[in-house]
């Protein structure tokens, strides 16, 4: 089973948490990989990835385990409103 992990594409704190293969913070996700600026503005370096980099526990998600979402604080202060 696969888990899903979900990146808040505005959250400044997520955003530097995940790192493309060269460290990168520039990244995005593309329908089935991701692309980094950074690298792709680089000579002789592919811009394409499949896997970003979990800086806090090391782990390497795959673009199917990733949803990136936007509007994450909207969606926490709805949440606490129901609660």
């Amino acid at each position: 089973m696969t888990t899903t992990q979900v990146i808040c594409d505005e959250n400044r704190t997520d955003r530097w948490q995940f790192v493309c293969p060269r460290e990168h913070r520039t990244w995005e996700a593309a329908e089935d990989h991701f692309w980094c600026q950074r690298c792709a503005s680089t000579q002789d370096v592919d811009g394409r990835f499949h896997q970003l980099r979990d800086k806090v526990s090391g782990e390497r998600l795959s673009r199917e385990e990733v949803v990136l979402q936007s509007n994450c604080d909207d969606d926490l202060e709805q949440l606490e409103v129901a609660e």
